[in-house]
């Protein structure tokens, strides 16, 4: 997992889009089988990845890390981490290039 670096709306977005997907597909499963045992393995699973991804999202609009924590307060933390997840990326920050503006070579386009 990397912690470092910073990820763009899309990265974070298509993984939360997976993460939901297979939850979804697991719970159809596991309600024609009767057991939960799944649900919590593939949770466990996608425990570190999804802070990972979290944490370099945060970074994209130059906030700590520790901002996922917000997400803990009921309601209120939920709809702040929601809004900051879909904030556009900054410029140039303590964190890194804009994502943005790179190649798949990791080279600044331009």
């Amino acid at each position: 997992m990397d912690f470092s670096g910073r990820a763009r709306r899309s990265e974070y977005w298509y993984f939360t889009l997976f993460y939901v997907i297979i939850s979804v597909i697991l719970g159809v499963v596991e309600s024609a089988i009767e057991t939960q045992i799944l649900s919590l393995i593939v949770g466990l699973a996608f425990f570190l990845p999804s802070l990972a991804v979290s944490v370099r999202r945060m970074h994209d609009i130059d906030r700590s890390g520790w901002w996922v924590l917000i997400g803990i307060v009921p309601l209120i933390g939920w709809i702040v981490f929601i809004i900051f997840c879909c904030t556009d990326s900054k410029d140039p920050n303590r964190f890194g290039e804009n994502p943005k503006g790179m190649t798949a070579t990791g080279v600044a386009a331009g």
